[in-house]
């Protein structure tokens, strides 16, 4: 009698939980969350206040805009009624929530190495060929590293550090060079004023489009797990047949 074939036996599917985010980044983003989510809306009521934009010193109703918009719709602002002196109220909290959790996240990213181990950016990681794999998988909604889940893959080290170090420092700066009594060569740096205020206009433009990014991607890479993990700093990683 020939022996019976034995089964072929299933692979063995392994879900392991990785604590990738510290107490301290969980705290952080929330917090700028919280910040940033506020800014944005409390910043386009005060722009709503004068919807024009300009280089230079000064600008007025009668100079030529570089840039003219249509007020801002209610339900997209602070608060939804027009009121410039409630916009700046909750603006300038906010910036400074924003900008002394932007000191303390440098001063405790720099001591536990979170920024020089997560996010610094090697010449291989811009190599061609490695920028084309990363792509490839972010096409494939693959967005993390099957050996080591917790390292970040170039395009999310571009994206955190463009934000951490360009666009929030710019937004505070700017902003700075705009508030009145100031330094004024903060302005002076800026070329003016008017230039401060549309660099400001820019950089919230560009961390805007940064949630927007972040969020669809958020969605697509599972949300539940996600989340969990900037909850409570364990994530899932993903399956790996064995």
């Amino acid at each position: 009698m020939p022996a019976a074939m034995e089964p072929i036996p299933e692979p063995r599917i392994e879900r392991r939980m990785v604590y990738r985010h510290r107490l301290f980044t969980r705290i952080w983003h929330w917090v700028n969350a919280l910040a940033i989510l506020i800014l944005i809306p409390s910043g386009l009521m005060i722009f709503n206040a004068h919807p024009r934009l300009y280089w230079g010193h000064y600008g007025a109703n009668f100079d030529p805009a570089w840039l003219e918009l249509p007020r801002f719709p209610g339900w997209a602002t602070i608060p939804s009624h027009y009121s410039l002196a409630g916009a700046r109220h909750w603006h300038l909290f906010f910036a400074l929530v924003l900008g002394f959790g932007l000191l303390a996240y440098m001063i405790v990213g720099l001591i536990n190495r979170h920024i020089q181990r997560d996010l610094r950016i090697r010449r291989g990681d811009l190599a061609p060929r490695a920028l084309w794999s990363d792509l490839k998988a972010h096409l494939a909604l693959r967005f993390h590293d099957s050996e080591d889940p917790r390292a970040y893959n170039i395009f999310q080290k571009l994206s955190y550090a463009g934000v951490v170090f360009v666009l929030i420092p710019l937004l505070i700066a700017s902003g700075l060079a705009l508030s009145p009594g100031m330094w004024p060569w903060l302005a002076d740096l800026f070329g003016g004023r008017q230039s401060a205020r549309s660099v400001h206009f820019i950089a919230m433009a560009g961390m805007t489009l940064f949630v927007i990014v972040h969020l669809t991607l958020v969605i697509l890479a599972g949300p539940i797990n996600e989340v969990r993990a900037m909850l409570t700093g364990w994530w899932r990683a993903p399956e790996d047949p064995s």
